[in-house]
């Protein structure tokens, strides 16, 4: 990244495989992350199914690009979406691309990105297969999207109790001198092996609040880090 503050995203949204009614909470999520400099959303707007996109774009300050199927069985979107995303890839200008799509014809698209030491994030549906998922730095649920600030989860998806192989097999991986762990660490740890680990998942907004609901864990403040162990 540049001397910037923030990241400069450039966000990419399949339209065909993403309902309008997402639109808000996904680039209030991306905000999140850095600052949404380019963001497309590619359709054939001729199509009917689409509709529901028209104000989103409008409200948003998304820009539409027309993409249409000229045969058959081909997708459109999807075409011109690869086409910007390696555009993006060769100017050098943006930290990270965020490709918004549960289509996971885009795996092969997010691993050349990736070869070339680009960070891309994932924005999709449950429906996305682990091939696509797994390909990302980082994958982000959709469903998970659905509360009114960013962070809120508006309802669980996983047993809390679920996330607690993650915590045991990141604690594995990470080198420590005695029995505390940096949550941090844990939880970059955890998201390297699973692009698609979110703590709303589980019903929290924050990873510490997910730690805290373990109840096999301890945790304790050093400091300004949290520190977590398992109990004995």
């Amino acid at each position: 990244m540049s001397d910037r503050d923030r990241p400069l995203l450039a966000v990419l949204i399949d339209a065909d495989n993403v309902p309008a009614k997402h639109a808000e909470a996904i680039m209030r999520e991306v905000t999140t992350i850095g600052e949404p400099a380019l963001r497309r959303v590619y359709g054939d707007w001729s199509n009917d199914h689409l509709k529901g996109w028209k104000a989103p774009i409008r409200e948003l300050g998304l820009v539409a690009h027309q993409e249409t199927a000229n045969t058959r069985g081909k997708n459109a979107s999807d075409i011109g979406l690869v086409i910007q995303a390696m555009d993006i890839l060769h100017s050098r200008r943006f930290d990270i691309i965020v490709i918004v799509s549960s289509d996971s014809d885009f795996t092969a698209l997010v691993n050349r990105l990736r070869e070339d030491g680009v960070t891309v994030i994932g924005i999709g549906e449950k429906k996305t297969h682990d091939s696509l998922r797994n390909v990302y730095n980082r994958f982000i649920l959709i469903e998970n999207l659905d509360g009114a600030e960013p962070d809120t989860p508006a309802k669980a998806s996983a047993k809390v109790g679920d996330a607690l192989p993650l915590f045991k097999a990141a604690m594995d991986k990470i080198d420590t001198e005695d029995e505390w762990y940096n949550l941090g660490q844990i939880g970059q740890t955890i998201q390297a092996a699973h692009p698609d680990f979110d703590s709303r998942t589980y019903g929290h907004g924050k990873l510490s609040a997910l730690a805290a609901d373990l109840k096999a864990l301890e945790t304790r403040k050093t400091g300004n880090r949290l520190m977590v162990r398992l109990k004995s």
